[in-house]
């Protein structure tokens, strides 16, 4: 043997095998043997000593087969030793050795004899070398050179009258290995055991193929442990299928999933059916793709079904009172397989007795809760127009809908509206007031719904009963209060008269006559706006008349403190086709201008003719949800006497404020009162005449968008969203059209209800336009703060805020919204961002933002601010992505803009043009009017065939001129019914 190997002695009971039990099993261990006599049946040729000692002979077994045995019976001489060595053993790298023998022993007690000669055992021993060196005189007979490993007994002896007294039957010699095994999904090769009984030999395994490495201790590498008995124990480590394939063979193996089964991930799990509606095309499948005309949301799991798009709503019916429709319907019959169903109302107009197409409904028109996203099966539809023709599609929709190419499933309806009473006055204005007299003008109801042939206006003392109210009947829009008592607050209200009958009173509003002695404030030389409120009813004599009343006030500024804040009313409104596209219609709109209350010598004036006051013990403050400027922001209730209780927002004036502090924050007050718009934040009134003094508004449950949107990241679709920046953009076109500039734009300032509604709030910066020039800005004090990442760059260079301003804004509102509330800009400075925007970087498109809607982006962020769109443009846009959701399933950087152009300019009155002259005029592109002579286009039906390219080809070099050209175009498009209408 090797100089390194040891050798280990097991003791044999008898003529048995003594087999060792092991503690621990992975695999059956395997025994390597260095040397057998069981099976020799020739001659073994051991070396002897003494030469008379041990005899080799063949004998049968038990089982009468010949083997060949060692005996020896020298008992005549008395000390006497025989020994008996082996051929030279071969170590063959193992690390410890065994013997297993087996033999008899003759009881000595049957040889009485010879008793002091008798041995009933013997002596293992072992030399270790290098080579085969052994002679009949090496190594030598005495256990010098000898290693002695035990001295061996049987347990049993047994009698004999003849034979020998030692009988040494067979001899193994071998060592322990741990077997080749695949466990675990790992292989790991055959393993020697190690050189003594309690070591262990760590082993690196290989993950068998189609299986990778999982390990949860942190170390890396898949092991076992070969212990000194030839078994595995000790596993480290683990091997596990990778994704697509799945346990085989006792974990042996790992199986690629078959056609029609799929794993989503790595482990021990089987592969799973696909989910309905998906199929695999490859053996070994991580996932199921979906079958055609189905998907998967965003939002869900890669093992979810797929889904497709809900079929139409059933059983679309309708309610109508006057203006206003209450329709209903029930769900679609098929949910496509899902359960996130929304809807969407889409409201046309249909002119009367004529053969032109449906256009979509204005902004006059609300929805109740809201237009788009609904989860109910109603909407209440109002502030229609009486004796119109209306055609509403209710559109189901869910999360796979902008995925899908097909357009929403829809149920439509036509409802023709019934005539109505005029629907409410909006507001009264205060003319001039005496000690007993007060006289007030208020336009026209929004929906006259027929001629108004007079108003009927109630007023009352403020703090008498509201039953002892006097009434007076006036057939203009103007009207003199007499017999009134000096300093007394009074409440007013009027309502309007056609043939149907009297519509709503408007609400109550307030104002004081003088005090005695107080000097008459009176506005002198007004029959010209008595003339004109009295012909309302005639639209030319009206413009005529305020266009005289504009002369002379700008002549007689001096007269009043009133002059100059006094609204201004055009007279009634008619249907136009500019005005259902959302654009100034050539009918006579009334046009509503916002009064800065900075410009009142008295700021309580201001607070009382916007804002209405309330009775503090008509408000219970539940608890604080925040802070502000000046003080407190709570949640309560507001419960006017024979009214229901409903929730309302109250900021509270902090005690110790300065008459300044108290102007400031009133303010607000002054100028939220003077809004009313569905998108805008709607004010209840105030406390002025209670400690603390407060503001009501109305109550928005889910608080600040910016907020809102990061707690609720991914959870709606980009409709959803889109719906929200459509209506943001409608609140800020309303404030536009009032010539009111917002400064402050940002999803911080935008309120978010329990339905999803968006109003424009926080008008702290926000600053009055004077409407004396075509494009009225304000110039702030330099130096003041203002929002850098949200404020256009000639307003931050040179404090030149407008509604384009505001535009840029809105621009990175929707970045906002698009991102879920990230910050613009990210992490970079004030001035970083001003200089990054003055070397045109504009911010990228959030993740899997449309690309149709960062291009809209990019049309607020244009340096020139006359390049912008204007609000209105936004709102149609963003209509016709609602109409046609397919236009949001594009993503990227692109820079490619749809084909159908977003923002349409308001089209031009096509029947009253003759010419392409006169066309090119109306939409202030007259420098063109060679270019298209040379060309030979004249007609309006040559121009309506034009493309990008012919408009290219005739000279039109500027991208911004052959948008606007080409936008025409498809409007005229639609007046010669050359294509369906455009969606605007």
């Amino acid at each position: 043997m090797s100089s390194d190997a040891g050798i280990r002695g097991r003791r044999v009971v008898g003529m048995g095998w003594l087999w060792m039990v092991c503690f621990f099993h992975l695999a059956t261990s395997l025994e390597e043997i260095l040397l057998d006599t069981t099976g020799e049946t020739s001659e073994i040729g051991w070396t002897t000593h003494p030469s008379d000692g041990w005899d080799e002979v063949s004998v049968l077994d038990d089982k009468k087969r010949l083997i060949r045995t060692f005996e020896v019976c020298n008992v005549a001489e008395p000390g006497q030793n025989n020994w008996l060595r082996t051929h030279f053993i071969e170590r063959r790298g193992a690390h410890r050795a065994h013997v297993r023998l087996r033999f008899s022993v003759r009881d000595c007690a049957s040889m009485r004899t010879v008793a002091s000669s008798c041995k009933e055992t013997f002596t293992l021993y072992y030399h270790q070398s290098e080579a085969d060196v052994a002679s009949q005189e090496l190594p030598e007979w005495h256990e010098g050179p000898w290693t002695k490993v035990d001295t061996i007994a049987a347990d049993e002896s047994f009698s004999q009258d003849s034979g020998a007294c030692m009988s040494l039957v067979a001899v193994q010699v071998f060592f322990y290995k741990c077997p080749a095994v695949v466990k675990g999904f790992a292989s790991f090769p055959e393993t020697f055991a190690g050189g003594e009984r309690t070591s262990l030999v760590e082993t690196p395994g290989m993950c068998v193929p189609n299986a990778e490495e999982t390990s949860t201790t942190g170390f890396s590498g898949v092991r076992l442990h070969c212990n000194g008995e030839g078994e595995w124990m000790v596993a480290i480590g683990r091997c596990t299928c990778k994704a697509g394939y799945q346990p085989a063979d006792d974990e042996r193996a790992c199986q690629a999933c078959p056609l029609g089964f799929f794993k989503i991930s790595v482990g021990d799990d089987p592969c799973h059916p696909c989910p309905p509606h998906s199929h695999t095309l490859l053996p070994g499948s991580r996932e199921c793709v979906c079958q055609n005309r189905y998907y998967r949301s965003a939002s869900d799991n890669s093992d979810a079904p797929c889904t497709g798009i809900p079929s139409a709503p059933r059983d679309l019916s309708y309610e109508i009172v006057g203006s206003t429709v209450l329709l209903t319907w029930r769900l679609p019959r098929d949910l496509g397989g899902r359960k996130d169903v929304f809807f969407n109302v889409v409201c046309k107009v249909c002119p009367a007795g004529s053969s032109g197409p449906c256009v979509r409904c204005g902004d006059s028109v609300q929805f109740e809760p809201r237009q788009v996203g609904l989860t109910e099966s109603r909407v209440q539809v109002s502030n229609l127009l009486a004796r119109v023709q209306y055609t509403f599609e209710i559109q189901a929709v869910n999360l796979v809908t902008e995925l899908s190419s097909e357009a929403p499933h829809y149920a439509t309806i036509n409802v023709s509206t019934s005539q109505s009473v005029p629907s409410a006055v909006p507001m009264m204005h205060q003319v001039s007031r005496t000690t007993n007299s007060i006289t007030l003008s208020w336009p026209q109801p929004d929906q006259p719904n027929g001629i108004i042939l007079d108003y009927q206006l109630r007023y009352f003392d403020k703090a008498e009963d509201e039953d002892n109210s006097f009434t007076l009947t006036s057939e203009t829009n103007m009207a003199t209060i007499s017999n009134l008592s000096p300093g007394k607050i009074y409440a007013f209200q009027v309502r309007a008269r056609t043939a149907v009958g009297y519509g709503p009173y408007s609400g109550k509003m307030y104002f004081q006559t003088l005090m005695g002695g107080e000097r008459s404030e009176m506005v002198q030389d007004r029959l010209p706006l008595i003339v004109g409120s009295a012909l309302g009813g005639l639209a030319f004599l009206v413009i005529a008349a305020i266009a005289i009343l504009a002369i002379i006030f700008k002549s007689k500024r001096r007269e009043t403190p009133y002059t100059d804040r006094l609204q201004q009313y055009i007279g009634a409104r008619g249907f136009d086709y500019g005005d259902v596209l959302g654009c100034p219609s050539t009918a006579g709109l009334g046009v509503k201008y916002y009064i800065d209350p900075s410009t009142y010598e008295d700021p309580n004036e201001a607070i009382r003719e916007f804002a209405k006051e309330i009775d503090v013990s008509f408000i219970k403050i539940e608890e604080v949800i925040g802070s502000g400027e000046f003080g407190e922001v709570c949640f309560g209730h507001l419960k006017h006497p024979g009214k229901r209780e409903y929730t309302v927002a109250i900021k509270t004036l902090k005690s110790g404020y300065t008459d300044e502090q108290r102007r400031e924050f009133l303010s607000e007050a002054s100028i939220m009162g003077q809004f009313e718009h569905p998108n805008v934040i709607h004010l209840e009134g105030v406390v002025t005449k209670s400690r603390p003094v407060m503001i009501v508004t109305e109550f928005m449950e889910n608080g600040s968008l910016d907020s809102f949107l990061r707690q609720k990241e991914g959870q709606f679709s980009v409709l959803q969203l889109v719906g929200m920046l459509r209506g943001i953009a409608a609140g800020m076109r309303y404030l536009s059209d009032m010539n009111y500039v917002h400064r402050d734009l940002a999803a911080r300032n935008i309120l978010v209800n329990g339905n999803l509604v968006c109003k424009v709030s926080d008008f702290g910066l926000s600053r009055f336009l004077e409407d004396d020039a075509s494009n009225p800005t304000y110039t702030g004090a330099l130096g003041c703060k203002i929002p850098v990442r949200w404020t256009a760059p000639e307003a931050v260079q040179y404090r030149k805020f407008t509604s384009s301003s505001d535009v840029w804004s809105y621009g990175i509102v929707m970045w906002e919204v698009m991102s879920y509330g990230e910050r613009p800009y990210w992490d970079m400075s004030n001035q970083d961002v001003i200089n990054a925007i003055d070397q045109d970087y504009r911010l990228p498109p959030p993740p899997d933002c449309p690309t149709v809607l960062h291009l809209l982006m990019l049309d607020c962020w244009q340096k020139e601010r006359v390049q912008r769109p204007k609000f209105e443009q936004i709102v149609s846009a963003l209509d016709k992505i609602i109409r046609k959701p397919s236009a949001l399933k594009a993503t990227g950087t692109g820079s490619s803009r749809p084909s159908q152009p977003l923002l349409s300019n308001c089209p031009p009155d096509f029947p009253s043009l003759s010419n392409a002259h006169e066309w090119l005029d109306a939409i202030k592109m007259g420098r063109y009017k060679e270019n298209f002579d040379q060309a030979g286009l004249i007609t309006f039906d040559v121009i309506s065939r034009m493309t990008l390219e012919d408009i290219q080809r005739i000279g039109i070099t500027l991208v911004g001129h052959q948008k606007k050209i080409l936008n025409s175009i498809q409007l005229m498009r639609v007046h010669l019914n050359q294509l369906e209408p455009v969606e605007v």
